[in-house]
């Protein structure tokens, strides 16, 4: 994708308004920094903004849901992650291909769920109708979000790679990471192994990203534990919330092992080698540069202009 084409027509108006009221800043000191990290925050959030639509309304719903109506908490938050999808597409919030990563992660998702629910890994406590087996449709929701930040965050934030290993040995990386969540049940579990690998694909790999200004780095190594991270303290929420819980969690709740982060690093792997089938990984080109450096970019000169 060009970067003419990066945002959608309702973000691209979003960006130049905001290009209006900030190119006026300083672009040095201690305002200018603050406001690159403001803007990362803000795209950040923007980001997730199928994920945080979600967790809003399991908090919601655990909270002030109304059990007499005699309709299932799970069936809502299916329907009601239905409408959000329709809407982002509906109002120009997200592309078609970032749909269709939602789709692939809601599939793989929930065929993931169905075998660990069937062999007790955790449940989910509530009656619905709308269901396969023990697993409530929605769940596979909870999957695309992690899709959908990755596809919308590679986007919105411009991403590119110095040091990216072959796509074919992530793909065999990722099959080799869902297959374990499987077979680890009945044979040896292989994730320090796989931990091991993606270390070696990925040691050398870099991400550069735009904020607002300026290009920054980050080791993807360093990336891919921030936002499991980030997702660990999503699932918490979560298993709060009892949308879902694990056995230890069924006399009260208690804190997501944090064992289960390492889970969640991997399944990030898996997550991310599937975004790159959708958004082909874009190399960076090599320069003498800084960590943050001036971003001269066509269209951040074009919104510049614009102020």
């Amino acid at each position: 994708m060009s970067d003419d084409r990066r945002f959608t027509s309702r973000e691209a108006r979003i960006e130049a308004a905001a290009h209006r009221l900030l190119d006026r800043l300083p672009a040095s000191g201690l305002l200018g920094g603050l406001t690159e990290f403001l803007v990362f925050g803000i795209k950040q959030a923007f980001a997730c903004l199928f994920g945080g639509a979600m967790l809003a309304l399991i908090l919601a719903t655990k909270l002030f849901w109304p059990q007499e109506i005699g309709f299932a908490r799970y069936d809502f938050l299916f329907l009601a992650a239905l409408a959000i999808q329709i809407s982002l597409i509906v109002f120009k919030l997200e592309t078609l291909a970032e749909a269709k990563v939602i789709l692939i992660f809601h599939i793989v998702g929930t065929v993931m769920e169905i075998f660990k629910t069937s062999v007790g890994s955790w449940i989910y406590p509530e009656p619905s109708i709308l269901r396969i087996g023990g697993v409530p449709l929605f769940s596979g929701f909870m999957y695309a979000a992690v899709g959908s930040y990755l596809a919308r965050v590679t986007r919105i934030l411009d991403m590119r790679y110095t040091g990216y290993p072959p796509l074919w040995a992530t793909v065999l990386l990722a099959l080799a990471i869902y297959a374990n969540f499987f077979t680890h049940h009945f044979i040896i579990d292989l994730r320090y192994g796989l931990f091991a690998i993606t270390a070696a694909l990925f040691l050398r790999t870099t991400v550069h990203y735009r904020v607002f200004r300026f290009r920054h780095r980050m080791p993807l190594l360093v990336g891919f534990l921030l936002v499991a991270l980030f997702i660990w303290f999503a699932e918490n929420i979560g298993t709060w919330s009892r949308a879902w819980i694990y056995p230890s969690q069924h006399n009260g709740w208690t804190l997501v092992s944090l064992q289960k982060l390492g889970a969640w690093y991997l399944l990030m792997i898996l997550s991310f080698v599937l975004v790159t089938l959708v958004h082909r990984p874009k190399t960076q080109v090599a320069t003498m540069a800084s960590a943050a450096t001036p971003d001269l970019t066509a269209d951040a000169r074009s919104a510049a202009a614009s102020g």
